[in-house]
C-alpha cells in the first residue's frame, strides 16, 4: 500500500502550509497586535483539523492507523475566535477577560478528549471509534461546531454592522477602516456552514460520511483569504469602539439645538475643517469647544446625516465650485480633491459619484 499523491493532496498540503506560515506572521505582527494573534490561532486550528483530511485521502491514516484521534481537533474553537479577532480589531484597547474563557470551554473539553485518545493502543481507539465516537462524540463534534460557527458568525456580522455606523458617525475618512473586506468574508463563512448543513443532512439520513466534505475545501480557503486580510489591514491604533455605546444603541429622541447647529455650520464654512482630509468627529468637536456626542447627535438629528456624510457633502460642493473656476485650467480634477479634502482617488470617485449621480469627469464635461 503506497501513499496517495494527486492534485487535490497536493493543493492541501500547500493550503496547510500557508496556514502555518500566515499563522506564524500574524502572531508576530506589531499591527493590530490582540487582534492579529487571535486569528493566528484560528488559521492554526483551521489548519490543524485540515491535517485530519489530508491524512485520510492521501490514505496515510491505512498505513498508519495508530495516527487515529491524533490531538489536531480544535473546531470548538473557530467560532469564538473568528468573535474575538472582529471584537479585538474593531476595539483596539479591547481587554481579554477571565469570563472570556467561558467561551473556550468546549474546546479545551475537545482537546482534552484527545489528547487522552492519543495516549491508548490501537485497540481502545478502535473500540472507542466503533462504539462511541462515530456514533455519538462524532456526531457532537461536527454539530456542535456547525452551530457554534452559525452563533458566533451571525455576532460577528452584528458586530461589524454596528462598527461601520459608528465608523460613519465618527470618522470623515472611512476607506481603511470599514471592514467591507471583513463584513463580505463572514458573509460567505455562512454560506459554508450551509453547506455544512448539508453535510450533516447527508450523514444522519443517508449514511454518507466524507463523501461531499466540501466544507473542509472552503474553510481552508476562507483562512487562507483571512490570512491575507489580516495581513494587509491597516492599523486601527485610532479605533475604541465599544459595542455597548450608548451613541449606537440608545433610543432616546435628541432636541434640535440651533445654536449648536449654526456652530457646527460655522466649523465647516467659516473654518473649513472638512480640508482636513483626516478629520474626526473628536477633532471637529475639539475645534468647536463642545462634546463630541453632543456634535454627533446634532448632526444625526438636526441634518440627519451622518459624520462622514456631513463632511464629504463639504468636500464634494468645493470640488464642484473648484471645477467651474479657473482651477480646472491649471491643475488636475485629483489635484482639486486632494485640496478639498480628500486623500484618495478611489473614495473620490465613489463619494462623488454618491453625491452628483456622475463621475467627476463627466460633471466637468
Amino acid at each position: 500500500m503506497q501513499i496517495v499523491f494527486d492534485f487535490t493532496v497536493l493543493v492541501l498540503g500547500v493550503i496547510i502550509s500557508c496556514s502555518f506560515f500566515a499563522s506564524g506572521l500574524l502572531w508576530f505582527s506589531n499591527q493590530n497586535k490582540q487582534s492579529n494573534r487571535f486569528l493566528a490561532l484560528l488559521i492554526l486550528s483551521v489548519a490543524l483539523w485540515l491535517i485530519d483530511h489530508f491524512l485520510r485521502i492521501s490514505e496515510i491514516y491505512r498505513l498508519k492507523p495508530n495516527w487515529y484521534f491524533l490531538p489536531i481537533f480544535y473546531s470548538f474553537a473557530f467560532g469564538p475566535l473568528i468573535y474575538f479577532y472582529v471584537k479585538s480589531l474593531v476595539n483596539q484597547s479591547f481587554i481579554f477577560q477571565k469570563k472570556d474563557f467561558l467561551h473556550f470551554i468546549p474546546v479545551l473539553c475537545q482537546a482534552g478528549l484527545y489528547c487522552f485518545l492519543s495516549s491508548r493502543d490501537y485497540e481502545f481507539k478502535n473500540w472507542y471509534w466503533n462504539e462511541i465516537h462515530r456514533p455519538i462524540t462524532y456526531r457532537i463534534e461536527f454539530d456542535g461546531t456547525w452551530l457554534s460557527m452559525c452563533i458566533y458568525l451571525f455576532l460577528s456580522i452584528q458586530l461589524l454592522r454596528k462598527y461601520q455606523v459608528y465608523v460613519n458617525n465618527n470618522f470623515s475618512e472611512t476607506s481603511r477602516l470599514k471592514l467591507n473586506w471583513l463584513k463580505i468574508i463572514l458573509t460567505i463563512l455562512l454560506v459554508l456552514c450551509s453547506q455544512w448543513l448539508v453535510e450533516v443532512v447527508l450523514r444522519e439520513y443517508f449514511s454518507l460520511f466524507f463523501n461531499y466534505d466540501y466544507s473542509i475545501q472552503i474553510l481552508g480557503a476562507m483562512a487562507l483569504v483571512l490570512a491575507v486580510g489580516g495581513i494587509r489591514q491597516s492599523s486601527l491604533k485610532d479605533v475604541n469602539f465599544a459595542e455597548e455605546s450608548p451613541e449606537i444603541n440608545a433610543k432616546t429622541l435628541v432636541q434640535v439645538d440651533e445654536t449648536v447647529l449654526q456652530q457646527i455650520q460655522n466649523g465647516m464654512e467659516v473654518q473649513q475643517l472638512y480640508l482636513n482630509p483626516t478629520l474626526t468627529l473628536a477633532e471637529f468637536a475639539k475645534a468647536l469647544k463642545l462634546n463630541p456626542k453632543m456634535v454627533s447627535q446634532q448632526i444625526n438629528t438636526g441634518f440627519k446625516k451622518s459624520f462622514n456624510d456631513f463632511v464629504n457633502e463639504y468636500r464634494v460642493e468645493e470640488v464642484k465650485r473648484r471645477l467651474n473656476s479657473a482651477d480646472i485650467e491649471r491643475m488636475t480634477i485629483l489635484g482639486i480633491a486632494y485640496e478639498s479634502g480628500f486623500n484618495s482617488k478611489t473614495t473620490f470617485n465613489r463619494i462623488f459619484k454618491d453625491f452628483t449621480g456622475v463621475a467627476p469627469r463627466e460633471f466637468v464635461k
